[in-house]
């Protein structure tokens, strides 16, 4: 089988080795020459992923086209299924990861709960939906840009001279953050990964702690059946990551949604009997998925950002824990940059978040929380 994907971020990437495991060949329409999936998929073209035709000719043969990202525009992505191609998710569930604001309207009719939000096109929308608030681009933002945090009118001026969409929400008084992955096969066939807790700085997600510390049973069944439905309400194919805010009160509020492996289901590389990306491979081909267990009581994965410029020395003391599982993206290091990540996993957290933040730290020259 032949399986296109449209992006050549580190997602794509890490698609290859299970691919790959699984005899699926694999067909990449990269943006630029060297990116991170061009280096380990030889089968790639350098195109626009807004252009259609450059669309057509990468899925021609292919068995179904899937995604490293969202962007690749809803209309293109018609004309595919139009032509008989197997868009895996299709446009009318990936629309909602594209467009927060037809995510909220969508989740509200599911009944799924929200943050209070609302459409707001001038700042005294703003102020009558209540400051302070969060206030979002509906379309484009990523890993905290495209958000802004209003506390007075005067923090509404860069988001409205962009010209987009925006979305204000209420500023949750949240415990934590958390994340529900499940992947959702073609065949209808769910699986559900253990909620786990995220930590995220200045919109970034920094670490990973699976399953999630002290979630109460029933919350997480709750939240893993929510994620479920999602998945099946709206017709998802392929990993669906929920994430979602614990509130101090005790609530669980979804924040947003994505509809490919993500970074808070890294973990599953070396954690899960079953990686996120192995059984995102699966369920686009419609293939059986695979077991979603834990290897280990715990697994604790963290980001590795802005890097090094000698790799083999800071491997020297990454990898002197033979334990430590780590995973380069083949990305150029710059200040704040995601250029990979680590994975640990054993009996005991504290052992876990220290060994994973002191490889982490050995592969970056950006100060890290917890460092040792």
């Amino acid at each position: 089988m032949t399986l296109a994907i449209i992006g050549g971020g580190q997602l794509a990437r890490m698609m290859a080795e299970p691919a790959a495991a699984l005899g699926i060949d694999l067909r990449l329409l990269a943006e630029a020459p060297g990116v991170s999936a061009a280096q380990v998929i030889p089968a790639h073209t350098v195109g626009d992923y807004r252009d259609l035709d450059a669309l057509t000719a990468i899925v021609a043969g292919c068995e179904a086209v899937t995604f490293d990202h969202e962007h690749v525009p809803t209309e293109h992505l018609h004309a595919l299924e139009a032509m008989g191609v197997a868009v895996r998710p299709g446009p009318d569930a990936l629309v909602y990861a594209q467009d927060k604001g037809l995510m909220r309207t969508r989740l509200g009719q599911l009944g799924a709960p929200c943050p209070r939000n609302a459409i707001v096109t001038s700042v005294a929308d703003v102020e009558a939906f209540g400051i302070p608030c969060v206030i979002k681009t509906t379309r484009g933002g990523y890993d905290g840009k495209g958000v802004w945090f209003v506390r007075s009118a005067a923090d509404c001026a860069d988001a409205f001279a962009s010209g987009a969409t925006i979305l204000a929400e209420e500023l949750v008084d949240f415990r934590r953050e958390l994340s529900a992955l499940v992947a959702r096969s073609a065949t209808g066939e769910v699986v559900s990964y253990p909620v786990v807790e995220t930590l995220q700085v200045d919109g970034v997600c920094r670490e990973v702690i699976a399953p999630a510390p002290d979630l109460a049973a029933d919350v997480e069944a709750e939240t893993e059946a929510l994620a479920r439905r999602i998945a099946t309400e709206l017709g998802v194919v392929g990993i669906l990551a929920v994430e979602l805010f614990e509130t101090t009160d005790g609530r669980i509020l979804v924040n947003e949604l994505a509809m490919r492996p993500h970074n808070t289901g890294h973990w599953t590389q070396d954690g899960a009997v079953t990686s996120q990306f192995e059984n995102h491979v699966r369920a686009v081909l419609g293939l059986p998925l695979g077991a979603t267990d834990l290897r280990a009581p715990y697994v604790v994965m963290v980001n590795v950002l802005g890097g090094v410029s000698d790799l083999a020395g800071a491997y020297e003391k990454a990898l002197a824990d033979p334990s430590v599982k780590a995973h380069w993206y083949g990305k150029e290091a710059r200040p704040g940059r995601k250029v990979g990540h680590v994975n640990t996993y054993g009996d005991d957290l504290e052992d876990c978040l220290t060994r994973a933040r002191r490889a982490a730290a050995a592969m970056t020259t950006e100060g890290m929380e917890g460092d040792a």
